[in-house]
């Protein structure tokens, strides 16, 4: 399903950054729809009347090679405003004669000052002083400005930090406005959006809730649709738009794969069932999800055994009744964004979804999935509109996979019932000391391999429990929770005393990037 109603939307062609999705967000905070694409997705659109501004993202790649990921020079020719952004503003200086060179005296990693050198429409309200904070990534430079442009600002090692063509409406910047490191940098944005490309604002997420649902109905028609129904925000509110749409011709299935936290899947179950009316039909496969892990320790391989698992259940599910064509599922845009790369090689891909490399290549039922052009955020505000409970609809995010991915190597049956406990006893504590809803995922995992403790006069050797707790605005960074003095060490004592087969617990303060927020 795609926004074909938006009159107005910005294009963010990808280049490889790991942030490129919080300029798409910045985009739609500002009301205006966004899209991010690769080269070869821009290639094959030939209808550019919607299109009201693009933007380049960052990337790893570098135009000083003599093969680099560029722009067809008849998409520069369509005279739509364009913002290059790190990666983006070498690629265009490259385009138009500009010099770029790299080296390690013009790299700039960080915080850097940027110095105001002209007036500019990009600049206006972000460069209220004649300097400011800037976030900086990258080691290539501009040396030489691009034939029809002028230098609007500068930094100590980048002399060409922000250039612009006036006329050709082009623009590039070296530093990333898209972070938050950057002071003001969303100013940027609504610069380029409303000064330069001129576009409306016409995005709101909470009015789209009718438009998928007739989407859903034309799309279904008097088909009928098994719904994958986890009982976390995506899949809750999939199920809830489906039922608005099709009611008698939906199914939910809940598959209780044996890795989901302690009571969550009867409590969920429960929820749907009485409290939203839906049809919703148990599947106990825990014993077969078990034993198709069995031995397995690759993460890839975890995802893919899960997914397969999934649609061969849903599969079997849907024989037993008529006209069943569709599977719905909670996929996400960062699901999508991250489960494929930039450019189409292999490089940039992060990981597979569950909900998306990890489905088959055949099958057999057609998926519908309405959340798919939205991010977490985003689909909280449609979950309020559709009347889903905020007990659920803020919950953290869970992964497809559930406890498969953070059990690290082998999952058993013994190791999730000690993760199981251990993860209780964390979440249960965050709701009691009120911070839970401060921080945007937690949870517990195990890892693979166990230390040596002493309990009383005695030895033991029993597994480490690591604790993950970010905060985040939509899972692409994130920073550790800095909890308050002495939670850990209640934490720890709690988790050690309360569950047999944890000896050693562990906090991981390291943020995304360099790591992901899940282990596997």
């Amino acid at each position: 399903m795609h926004f074909k109603n938006e009159k107005h939307k910005i294009i963010i062609v990808d280049f490889g950054s790991q942030v490129t999705k919080l300029i798409a967000r910045r985009i739609r905070e500002l009301g205006v729809f966004s899209e991010i694409i690769n080269i070869k997705d821009l290639t094959k659109i030939s209808d550019f009347t919607t299109i009201k501004g693009l933007i380049f993202s960052g990337g790893p790649s570098t135009v000083t090679k003599k093969e680099f990921p560029t722009i067809p020079k008849k998409i520069l020719s369509k005279k739509i405003p364009i913002l290059g952004i790190c990666y983006g503003l070498q690629l265009i200086s490259k385009l138009y004669g500009g010099t770029i060179k790299s080296s390690k005296n013009r790299r700039e990693f960080g915080r850097a000052i940027l110095i105001k050198r002209k007036k500019s429409l990009l600049t206006k309200n972000f460069l209220i002083n004649k300097s400011q904070s800037v976030w900086m990534s990258h080691q290539d430079a501009v040396t030489k400005l691009p034939k029809g442009f002028s230098i609007i600002s500068s930094t100590k090692n980048s002399k060409l930090t922000i250039i612009e063509n006036k006329k050709k409406k082009i623009y590039g910047i070296q530093f990333h406005p898209e972070v938050t490191h950057t002071d003001n940098g969303r100013q940027i944005f609504k610069n380029f959006l409303f000064s330069i490309c001129k576009v409306n604002k016409s995005w709101r997420v909470s009015s789209e809730k009718n438009r998928l649902i007739q989407e859903i109905k034309s799309s279904v028609k008097k088909d009928k649709v098994i719904c994958a129904l986890s009982g976390g925000v995506d899949s809750s509110v999939v199920a809830l738009l489906i039922n608005k749409a099709i009611k008698k011709n939906l199914i939910c299935i809940m598959v209780d794969t044996g890795l989901m936290r302690k009571n969550e899947f009867k409590y969920s179950y429960n929820i749907f069932k009485n409290k939203y009316k839906l049809n919703v039909r148990l599947i106990n496969a825990s014993s077969v999800f078990l034993k198709k892990l069995k031995n397995v320790i690759d993460p890839e391989k975890k995802r893919k055994i899960i997914g397969n698992l999934f649609i061969k259940i849903f599969e079997k599910e849907a024989k037993k009744f008529k006209n069943i064509k569709f599977l719905a599922q909670g996929t996400l845009y960062p699901d999508i964004i991250e489960s494929k790369s930039s450019s189409g090689s292999k490089t940039s891909k992060i990981k597979s979804h569950h909900n998306v490399g990890g489905l088959p290549k055949k099958m057999n039922l057609k998926l519908i999935e309405p959340l798919k052009e939205l991010f977490k955020d985003e689909v909280r505000v449609l979950g309020k509109s559709v009347g889903l409970a905020e007990s659920l609809r803020n919950k953290h995010p869970f992964p497809g996979p559930g406890l498969a991915i953070r059990i690290i190597g082998k999952v058993t049956t013994e190791k999730v019932k000690v993760l199981q406990e251990a993860d209780h006893i964390f979440i249960n504590e965050l709701f009691k000391h009120n911070l839970y809803h401060k921080i945007w995922q937690a949870y517990a995992a195990i890892l693979p391999f166990k230390t040596v403790g002493v309990m009383g006069d005695s030895r033991t050797y029993e597994y480490t429990c690591l604790l993950r707790a970010v905060v985040s605005e939509d899972g692409m960074t994130a920073d550790y929770f800095n909890f308050p003095k002495g939670f850990l060490d209640r934490i720890s004592n709690k988790i050690i005393n309360g569950v047999p087969g944890i000896n050693r617990v562990v906090y991981d303060i390291t943020s995304k990037p360099p790591s992901t927020i899940e282990l596997e």
